[in-house]
């Protein structure tokens, strides 16, 4: 009998020891997998605008690498008015920096009371105005702070 029971011993241990084998390898691929899904997700910090002139002030909140601005309802930041162009600029985050781009507009854009004409690098604190609508812009910095 106790030859038996050393043999069920021996089964359950070993199934015990297969059951705890497979659990160690699920959590390090479950691990792994969130590591990769970390690590292909962009950085890069938010912006968020907000419209001067008017009150209360309005502000847009973006947390994706590029933003255009326009008078096309598809833009993300949309703007209604007559001295806006269809696809008037673009923000966009490249090189760990955010840049602006004027998009061939009729009215132009300013970056503190001066013309766009090539890319330029924002930072936190501008003055971003496109035709007569004017934008403030804070940068979060890489914590989301």
């Amino acid at each position: 009998m106790s030859a038996v029971l050393l043999l069920v011993l021996r089964i359950i241990l070993i199934a015990l020891l297969f059951v705890f084998i497979g659990w160690a390898f699920l959590l390090l691929w479950r691990d792994l997998r969130m590591q990769i899904a970390m690590l292909a997700r962009p950085r890069f910090p938010a912006i968020h605008l907000t419209r001067s002139g008017i009150a209360p002030p309005q502000t847009s909140h973006f947390a994706r690498s590029q933003v255009i601005v326009g008078r096309d309802p598809a833009a993300e930041l949309y703007l209604e008015d007559k001295t806006i162009s269809a696809r008037h600029a673009r923000l966009y985050f490249e090189d760990s920096q955010w840049w602006l781009e004027d998009l061939g507009s009729t009215n132009g854009t300013l970056l503190n009371q001066e013309h766009v004409v090539e890319p330029v690098v924002l930072t936190s604190g501008d003055r971003l105005q496109f035709g007569q609508v004017a934008y403030t812009i804070v940068i979060e910095d890489q914590n989301g702070a």
